[in-house]
């Protein structure tokens, strides 16, 4: 099995800290999420990976994003960058950058998930015909070019003007709720049994689902923590309503061993 051969070191410089674990789940009330899956291209295979994941054939990047009416931080609106993997035979993710709306969000999903959030604009609109997602460090918020419906912008379609993500997805189709199923995240942070890859669940509880057409019309790798990342084909995008909780967490993994030997039970 092939292993992920990026630098721990290099990638626990930009690893939030989480001081102690939680024991209390957090609810996320009247949910809007955006799940979007694109193939990447080779290099962004087991480089962009810790030894202790393995990479997928072929890599894929796994976006997931959420505008939030209700939560213990208040309203918000989120946005995660993720490489899909598998830690043992487990399907998985690995998240190289998130983005959210307030600073009570950005916190929370640091301190509490370890997730590498920053303060950024994120727009998450849906309408009737069309989902739009833009991710901007800047209160402008700008557009990039697109190659077509369903392939991705380079890599540096959004330097240069703030934009860090743009995505577009057209026609929606409903799909029954049981169709759509979603991947944990593998967070790295430094926490109190050290660095970690911190295993974050989500429960979803959707009241509607539709698949779309997408195309990233922008899309700046280097702000999502990872240059290597390059999504240059869409295979899938959805959009759901609904309710979602993440449950406190339960295991870590060291991030250089594999996870029948590095996982350890937190509670």
């Amino acid at each position: 099995m092939i292993s992920g051969t990026a630098s721990v070191d290099e990638l626990a410089g930009g690893a939030p800290e989480i001081t102690a674990f939680g024991t209390e789940a957090v609810r996320l009330g009247g949910v809007t999420g955006l799940s979007l899956v694109a193939e990447l291209r080779r290099p962004a295979r087991e480089a962009v990976l810790p030894p202790g994941l393995h990479p997928i054939v072929p890599p894929a990047m796994s976006l997931q994003a959420w505008d939030v009416t209700e939560s213990p931080w208040g309203a918000f609106s989120a946005a995660f960058v993720r490489v899909v993997c598998r830690s043992g035979a487990r399907a998985r993710t690995f998240c190289t950058g998130a983005a959210a709306s307030t600073a009570s969000a950005v916190q929370g999903l640091q301190t509490q998930f370890g997730f590498p959030a920053r303060h950024a604009d994120v727009s998450l609109r849906r309408h009737y015909d069309e989902v739009g997602l833009r991710v901007s460090a800047e209160s402008n918020i700008g557009g990039g070019g697109s190659d077509g419906r369903g392939k991705g912008h380079d890599g540096g379609g959004g330097r240069g003007n703030g934009v860090m993500l743009s995505v577009s997805a057209l026609d929606p189709d409903p799909l029954s709720v049981g169709d759509l199923q979603h991947v944990g995240s593998m967070n790295l942070a430094h926490t109190p049994l050290g660095l970690r890859l911190v295993q974050v669940e989500t429960h979803h509880e959707p009241s509607r689902v539709e698949r779309l057409a997408a195309r990233i019309e922008a899309f700046d790798a280097a702000a999502w923590g990872q240059p290597l990342l390059d999504p240059y084909w869409v295979v899938s995008c959805s959009v759901s309503l609904e309710d979602v909780e993440i449950p406190a967490i339960r295991f870590v993994c060291d991030p250089a061993l594999p996870a029948a030997e590095g996982t350890e039970r937190v509670q």
